[in-house]
């Protein structure tokens, strides 16, 4: 299975892009191995829920701490979801 996603890499950051065209089926529920912290950068109806918790809405220039080992994921919207994210 391929990543719903493209990443370009920086020295202290990495920048996702999740296409307009991802299938819903393959943003899934995970969880990462680092602490990381998330800005959004463009986002059109994209969701971010963690677990036990209800879905907040993505809005460019949120920030989202996500703790390591945390179930999360992202919900499909409009257009294409680009976030920045440091470990």
């Amino acid at each position: 299975m391929t990543k719903p996603y493209k990443d370009k890499k920086s020295k202290d950051f990495f920048i996702r892009e999740f296409s307009s065209d991802t299938p819903t089926f393959e943003l899934v529920w995970h969880r990462d191995k680092n602490d990381r912290v998330v800005e959004v950068i463009q986002s059109n109806g994209w969701k971010f829920q963690m677990d036990n918790e209800l879905p907040k809405t993505l809005e460019s220039g949120n920030v989202v701490e996500i703790p390591k080992e945390t179930f999360h994921r992202v919900i499909k919207g409009e257009g294409d979801l680009i976030i920045k994210i440091k470990e």
